[in-house]
């Protein structure tokens, strides 16, 4: 099991919470260190996770989440509904990159993640999470890239794959219904010279036996 798969099953799950993304991250400093590992002493790894209640209305929250050194558990840290986010902050709007900050009303945090492409995905599924069950008082997002705010984002590009599969469909289902109705009319015509060409025979069968 992933460690994301085992957070959900033991921070969320129980509270009948429903994770629906999650990023891991180090706190951000001016020197580069390597993510710590998950074993010795007074080491860990943090997860930033996103979450909604299952029980209506619905609650999103803003969840630290901490692994230590050593065990297999994840414990529960600070908490924040997703009213109380102000800012997310993309650092920089032209390149990808894991570097991102979050502003509160209580709390300012400035994170690495593990990649930049784990920001991304996390950053998208967030801009989303806002625009659904927030109706006043969204976060900003500033220096984020178009990709996770804009149409290029994965949850836009897996509506225009659906769009464009119903289109191609219907386009298909037309231009079939436009060939059945131009044999309906070849089988009409048919028919109607075939009735003609009868008729004309019975007339000159009819005129030779008089």
């Amino acid at each position: 099991m992933s460690a994301k798969s085992a957070i959900s099953k033991e921070i969320f799950a129980p509270h009948d919470e429903r994770m629906l993304g999650a990023v891991q991250v180090k706190r951000r400093t001016k020197k580069k260190i390597p993510f710590l590992a998950t074993g010795g002493q007074g080491e860990y790894l943090t997860y930033i996770c996103l979450s909604v209640t299952n029980k209506k209305p619905a609650q999103a929250s803003i969840t630290k989440v901490k692994q230590f050194g050593g065990s297999t558990s994840f414990v529960r840290r600070s908490q924040w509904t997703l009213e109380q986010l102000r800012q997310v902050n993309g650092i920089d709007p032209h390149k990808d990159s894991p570097e991102f900050d979050l502003l509160f009303e209580n709390a300012f945090d400035q994170w690495v993640a593990s990649t930049a492409s784990e920001k991304c995905t996390f950053f998208q599924i967030l801009h989303h999470t806002c625009q659904r069950y927030l109706t006043d008082k969204k976060p900003e997002f500033i220096n984020c890239q178009s990709k996770i705010i804009g149409g290029n984002s994965i949850l836009h590009s897996a509506a225009d794959s659906v769009t464009s599969a119903v289109q191609k469909a219907s386009q298909a289902l037309n231009e079939r219904g436009e060939r059945l109705g131009r044999a309906e009319e070849k089988t009409e015509d048919m028919k109607n010279s075939a009735q003609q060409f009868a008729e004309t025979a019975h007339k000159l069968a009819m005129k030779h036996k008089c």
